[in-house]
């Protein structure tokens, strides 16, 4: 009776490790890994009651046109995960999130054009993954950030015609990337692809077939040849503009910035705004060719050429304006700090706020003095100086503006 109970024990516990689906072959590799074979079995589907302890399973070369959410819910040990050269159309969120174990997953040779990416942020372990052969038109900047082990990655043979910046980063153990016959357009966004290939030590297989299809003039050429004066970083300068040196305004003060660049292709020219009360981002020019303004922002006045012009400034604008050159290639900007001091000598206030601000010893700046094109600019404080009341010609009250001093931190001359 003893050895019979035995038995049934053993059985009991070796059946679940036997578990395999009646397409599939199962075995146990001499590593004690646990073998799944079923491919070239014509399933449309992954097939059920696979054994937990799978941790190598082949599905290549089926009909499989579908992945749910809980399609690898019975195998979570699985490490290789094979499903190249099926029907695969629809991958579900999910599908693969769980299967934190996972080494290998290849997904070659399918249709898939759209991936839940968020699934890799868990599959921390991974070393290679194949998607080539598939119908991918694009990729998030941040696919493959949380695959530290990736060794190897294929994407070769899709629809990819940009990549974005960053997409290989954070990737160190990466030996092995195939990026080719991908209908690239060589813009100057991915431009930075070029310096990469130039700067790593990654091995890009048949480098020389990831070629361009557009624009014209660059079609069948290399994207590693794209001409560096076709694409050129932005360069930014901020420069302010005045007519208020001993002049009297009606109206009141008005802040006027410009902002040139340069850059290939020409970049745009944003703004952002930082003041006590609020954060500012304006995207492009809001006064049209007839002096119209978008009300969403009319206080801040922004033209085509690059100007900015605040009317009506006051203790509340005072901040941060920040302007900032975008392209293709890139993104530069610079910043200055704008304070309205309200005393007869603004300068004095502004260091006893901060001791280890300096000025220009008495030295202006006029109209068109840059501010620092390197970034430096961060340190320049235009301070304006309001005085008392004075009498107009005509014998009224009106408020007289001048530009008081130019302040800078760290005693940097950045102008004059």
């Amino acid at each position: 009776m003893r050895p019979l109970l035995c038995c049934l024990g053993l059985a009991a516990f070796l059946g679940p490790c036997l578990a395999c689906p009646s397409a599939c072959s199962c075995s146990t590799k001499k590593n004690g890994r646990l073998l799944a074979e079923c491919a070239y079995k014509d399933l449309q589907e992954v097939p059920e009651g696979l054994s937990s302890n799978v941790t190598i399973l082949t599905l290549s070369a089926n009909r499989i046109g579908w992945l749910g959410q809980g399609s690898f819910a019975e195998v979570p040990e699985v490490q290789s995960l094979w499903l190249g050269y099926n029907q695969i159309g629809v991958v579900e969120p999910g599908a693969f999130a769980l299967l934190v174990h996972l080494k290998n997953l290849d997904l070659s040779h399918n249709k898939i054009a759209d991936f839940p990416w968020q699934d890799l942020r868990n599959l921390s372990g991974l070393q290679i993954l194949k998607m080539n052969n598939n119908r991918l038109a694009g990729l998030p900047w941040d696919a493959f950030r949380s695959l530290k082990d990736l060794r190897s990655l294929w994407l070769n043979d899709n629809e990819l015609t940009t990549l974005a910046e960053g997409t290989f980063d954070n990737l160190p153990s990466l030996s092995q990337l195939q990026i080719f016959n991908n209908p690239f357009n060589c813009s100057c966004k991915v431009f930075w692809l070029k310096k990469w290939t130039e700067n790593t030590s990654v091995s890009i297989t048949k480098g020389g077939s990831t070629l361009c299809v557009a624009p014209r003039r660059l079609k069948g050429r290399a994207v590693t040849d794209i001409p560096d004066h076709h694409c050129i970083a932005p360069s930014v300068q901020l420069t302010y503009l005045s007519n208020l040196d001993n002049t009297v305004m009606y109206d009141g003060l008005t802040l006027t910035l410009h902002c040139s660049v340069a850059g290939s292709p020409p970049p745009e020219i944003r703004w952002k705004i930082q003041t006590s009360s609020r954060r500012v981002e304006i995207n492009g020019p809001n006064v049209a060719r007839d002096g119209n303004v978008k009300q969403s922002q009319e206080h801040f006045l922004v033209f085509k050429n690059g100007t900015m012009a605040i009317p009506h400034f006051s203790k509340e604008d005072e901040g941060i304006y920040t302007c900032l050159a975008v392209n293709d290639v890139g993104t530069r900007d610079v910043s200055v700090n704008v304070a309205l001091a309200g005393s007869e000598n603004p300068a004095e206030d502004l260091l006893q706020d901060d001791p280890q601000a300096s000025h220009l010893g008495g030295r202006s700046c006029y109209k068109g003095d840059e501010m620092d094109p390197s970034g430096a600019g961060e340190k320049l404080v235009i301070v304006y100086h309001m005085p008392r009341e004075s009498k107009s010609r005509a014998g009224g009250v009106v408020p007289q503006v001048h530009l008081g001093t130019l302040l800078l931190a760290l005693g940097i001359t950045l102008c004059c």
